[in-house]
């Protein structure tokens, strides 16, 4: 069954103690009248969209042509679930994704956990899937980390020093650390340490295990990944926290599609047959092997609470 994502451990529980669940607000443009938080299909006939080829995008990564030939199976499977022509859309950032689908240009994609609420309230995006483990257990945590040779030992060691984060939209890479080190360690970014930014996790990774940064805020199922490619060694990272589990990758689609489409859009996902393909081959070094249903309303309550703590509004201008 699914790891139980509770409101948070005793930490965040002290956190968020005097908050309640984060009011969440849909951009004007969208409809949301079944409470459902996102985004609901448009009525109007003339509203909805059924385009000739489908864009896909999976979250920004440092090598997309890597993660192109990744999800290059899945594409033509749901090409044949869909009868659409299907495109691998690489994305630089994860700003750029969002925009690509409030802009019409992207259809379905896979956000990371960060940004799932923000592709909810300011894209319309309509989460629907996230990859599991066999059991349907799901989720990755959040890790600090230095390099082996550095002298961060403790949290408490990086104050006065710099931490790199990914992206201000990642939950692991900027979010949960920034709500956790505030509330465990009192450690304020830009008031007591200072911050840079890599852009994606696999940079951060990489920055680390090169001596490049003193040490990251990451999610552990990318470093994973690398460490089975040999991408990096685990002898270079040294963590020096972790949190509680998170969810991941949300995949979903553009709320103005046709309804049948989006319905082949979900079929596409969840009668994958993983067995042999490229897919199972780098997502099962996390040992995920399955797509899984999910709601935002419930699976991503943690992360709502998460951005509420660190005062996230979703501004969509």
């Amino acid at each position: 069954m699914k790891l139980q994502l509770l409101a948070l451990t005793a930490l965040a529980a002290a956190t968020f103690a005097t908050s309640a669940q984060a009011e969440f607000q849909l951009d004007e443009r969208y409809t949301d009248n079944d409470g459902d938080l996102v985004a609901d299909i448009p009525e109007a006939a003339s509203e909805q969209v059924d385009p000739d080829t489908l864009v896909f995008a999976y979250t920004p990564v440092e090598d997309p042509a890597v993660y192109a030939e990744v999800w290059a199976g899945f594409l033509d499977h749901m090409e044949e679930v869909t009868g659409k022509n299907v495109r691998f859309f690489p994305v630089q950032s994860n700003a750029a994704q969002i925009e690509a689908m409030r802009a019409g240009r992207l259809h379905v994609a896979g956000f990371n956990t960060g940004s799932v609420p923000i592709a909810v309230a300011c894209a319309g995006f309509r989460p629907f899937a996230m990859m599991a483990a066999e059991d349907g257990s799901f989720g990755y945590e959040m890790e600090i980390i230095t390099h082996t040779s550095s002298d961060i030992e403790t949290v408490e060691d990086i104050r006065g020093r710099e931490l790199t984060f990914t992206s201000e939209t990642s939950n692991s890479g900027f979010k949960a650390p920034s709500a956790i080190l505030k509330a465990e360690f009192n450690m304020e970014a830009g008031e007591d340490f200072e911050v840079s930014y890599s852009g994606a996790h696999d940079n951060s990774i990489l920055g680390v295990a090169n001596q490049d940064y003193l040490a990251a805020s990451i999610a552990n199922s990318v470093k994973g990944r690398m460490i089975d490619r040999g991408v990096i060694s685990d002898d270079q990272i040294r963590v020096v926290y972790q949190s509680q589990t998170f969810p991941t990758t949300g995949y979903g689609v553009a709320h103005n599609l046709k309804p049948e489409l989006q319905e082949k859009i979900h079929q596409a996902f969840f009668e994958f047959d993983w067995e042999g393909t490229a897919l199972a081959e780098e997502f099962g070094r996390n040992g995920e092997d399955q797509f899984i249903p999910i709601t935002f309303k419930e699976d991503w309550a943690v992360i709502r609470t998460i951005d509420e703590a660190n005062g996230v509004s979703y501004n969509c201008e």
